[in-house]
């Protein structure tokens, strides 16, 4: 017993001395070190001697060791590509400013003269890596670069991949990527949101909307016009991507047989098919309602109807009130029938500014009347009402099937003049060049590492060569789930307490309670009779007993002091812990529970 009180009485020591060694440094971290160092010498030994200062145990330097580094150097494609920029020239040079206005807008804001600019990002943990910036906001931005060829839609795959990064979140505005589609009049210095594309991609957010289009133009085979098709939207919770500061891949993969696939950080979220996953659909039906269809006159769509045969019953009363009063009602013994249940209040005054020209009469407020506190009931009694048993209300006939339904009418289906089947929307027109054309309520997004290729694989190697040490830089940046537990503490030394009492506390009582041993009673200290024993054979029996309990005693001391010696390991591991508690302050970043 005394033991385990030793245990916990320097477990709650040990709490403690660690929360005021931790509050002092709080308060006294801005004061000398040698001032602190001398103050230590002369203070010299207080009620916790037994326990080491957590300050002299700090080593020399507090600084933690450096995390690994992640060298950052410019992506290189590894195969074919159409397109390729990561903008480490640190130029906009390949990429034409849009000199456009945008119709139907006020002149003060149809100019796109949003700015651009080549920068690193503003809490970049890759020195050297250099995006595109769209530094305004409220504004009209446009920017476009040509590729190295057209891509051609015909048997190889089409990938697009970029990486964005809303530095400050997002209000509302895009960050995806226009596919300019080459025609004859293709001017990327005319850019505008009526430029003719061939593909829309990426993230777009306004308000509680957050969205991931993919949008392709189709062109109709017989009438040459193009219209948008909208692919279906992902199942995917998109709202982190926008809000959690981080730069995200996004990437489409087109495939020659119809079907595509979006993914985020290379992982799909969302894919279908062109033909059946697109709204509108690609292709018309086959068939549609007749315009010049109308519908009859004499066509009967009820399927039920009054019965023209029945006839109301001579019993029938229309006119019986639906609630009659209850005639086997009492009065209530005591109602006070001549007091009102409310009186004017005998205590109110008229106010002194009271006009009676121009507020009226004055009357007193009215309150409950005292009387009837006492009482069932004031005023006038009068019956409760019942439920009319001879009610029926008003009689309607009751329906029968109409034996005249034709159903519900529909116009006649003809065969659609429209109609056409078209069976690859895989190939779709040419593009000749990567254009940026936005409008955002936010700056500094960040745009990097634009690529479009025919290989999936190269799109993956580009990923992991940009994106990938953008990860990389993170993780290695990021103090860990310890460090932020320790920098939390270091702001609210009370966490000390809840750490203790979630990890230390349980731990403890483990320990305490199995492994130190309950001494029992031993059998050899009771009693013994002196009476004589009638047989050498019963007395080395009893030798043999007693030589048996012997050896039980010394195992049950020996299982006791290996208990202690346990418990006795636990409290020096809990003042090793503390010292590695007061030295590890090597996290910086904030953490919230």
């Amino acid at each position: 017993m005394d033991l385990k009180w030793f245990l916990l009485v320097t477990l709650l020591v040990h709490g403690l001395a660690t929360i005021n060694a931790h509050g002092g440094h709080h308060h006294d971290h801005d004061h000398d070190h040698d001032h602190d160092h001398d103050h230590d010498e002369d203070d010299g030994l207080d009620i916790d001697d037994e326990l080491e200062d957590p300050e002299e145990l700090k080593p020399e330097t507090s600084t933690p060791p450096p995390a690994p580094k992640v060298t950052y150097k410019a992506p290189v494609p590894t195969g074919e590509v159409y397109f390729s920029e990561s903008f480490d020239k640190g130029t906009l040079d390949g990429w034409i400013l849009s000199k456009a206005k945008k119709d139907d807008t006020d002149e003060e804001i149809a100019k796109y003269d949003g700015k651009w600019e080549v920068l690193e990002m503003k809490d970049t943990k890759l020195p050297g890596d250099l995006g595109l910036v769209l530094m305004s906001r409220a504004k009209h931005h446009a920017i476009a670069s040509k590729m190295k060829k057209p891509f051609v839609f015909d048997k190889k795959s089409l990938i697009v991949q970029y990486e964005v990064n809303f530095q400050n979140g997002i209000e509302c505005g895009g960050a995806y990527v226009k596919l300019l589609s080459k025609t004859p009049e293709q001017k990327p210095e005319q850019f505008h949101d009526k430029t003719p594309y061939t593909i829309m991609f990426g993230p777009d957010k306004c308000g509680e909307d957050y969205k991931l289009h993919f949008i392709f133009r189709h062109k109709n085979p017989k009438t040459g016009e193009y219209e948008e098709k909208h692919a279906k939207r992902p199942d995917a919770d998109l709202k982190s991507y926008f809000t959690d500061k981080k730069t995200h891949l996004y990437t489409l993969v087109l495939n020659p047989d119809n079907s595509f696939e979006i993914l985020v950080d290379q992982t799909v979220v969302n894919r279908g098919n062109l033909l059946n996953d697109v709204n509108p659909p690609v292709n018309p039906p086959n068939e549609i309602e007749d315009p010049e269809d109308k519908k009859p006159e004499d066509w009967d769509e009820r399927p039920k109807i009054p019965d023209p045969d029945a006839v109301k019953p001579d019993d029938w009363d229309e006119d019986a009130p639906a609630k009659i009063p209850d005639e086997n009602a009492v009065k209530p013994e005591g109602w006070l029938d001549d007091e009102p249940e409310y009186i004017p209040d005998p205590d109110a005054e008229k106010p002194e500014d009271w006009d009676e020209d121009m507020d009226g009469e004055w009357e007193a407020p009215q309150v409950a009347n005292p009387k009837c506190e006492s009482a069932p009931g004031c005023g006038v009694w009068q019956r409760p009402t019942i439920d009319n048993p001879s009610y029926k209300g008003k009689w309607k006939p009751p329906m029968i099937d109409n034996p005249n339904y034709q159903g519900i009418w529909k116009p006649r289906k003809i065969p659609n003049p429209d109609f056409f089947e078209d069976l690859e929307p895989f190939r779709m027109t040419p593009f000749y060049a990567v254009g940026l054309e936005l409008w955002s309520m936010t700056s500094d997004i960040f745009f990097d590492n634009f690529i479009v290729t025919s290989e999936k694989n190269v799109a993956d190697d580009w990923a992991n060569d940009g994106w990938g040490l953008k990860k990389a830089a993170d993780g290695a940046s990021a103090p860990s789930v310890v460090g932020q537990m320790m920098a939390a503490a270091e702001e609210r030394p009370w966490l000390w307490i809840v750490y203790i009492l979630t990890v230390a506390l349980p731990v403890f009582l483990v320990i305490l309670f199995c492994c130190s041993g309950k001494k029992q009673p031993l059998d050899a200290e009771h009693k013994k009779t002196d009476a004589p024993q009638p047989d050498v054979k019963e007395e080395e029996e009893e030798d043999e007993e007693e030589e048996g309990k012997a050896n039980k005693i010394e195992e049950e001391e020996d299982a006791e002091e290996s208990g202690n010696k346990c418990a006795k390991t636990y409290c020096t591991q809990l003042t090793n812990n503390a010292q590695f508690i007061n030295k590890d302050k090597s996290s910086e970043a904030p953490f919230s529970l």
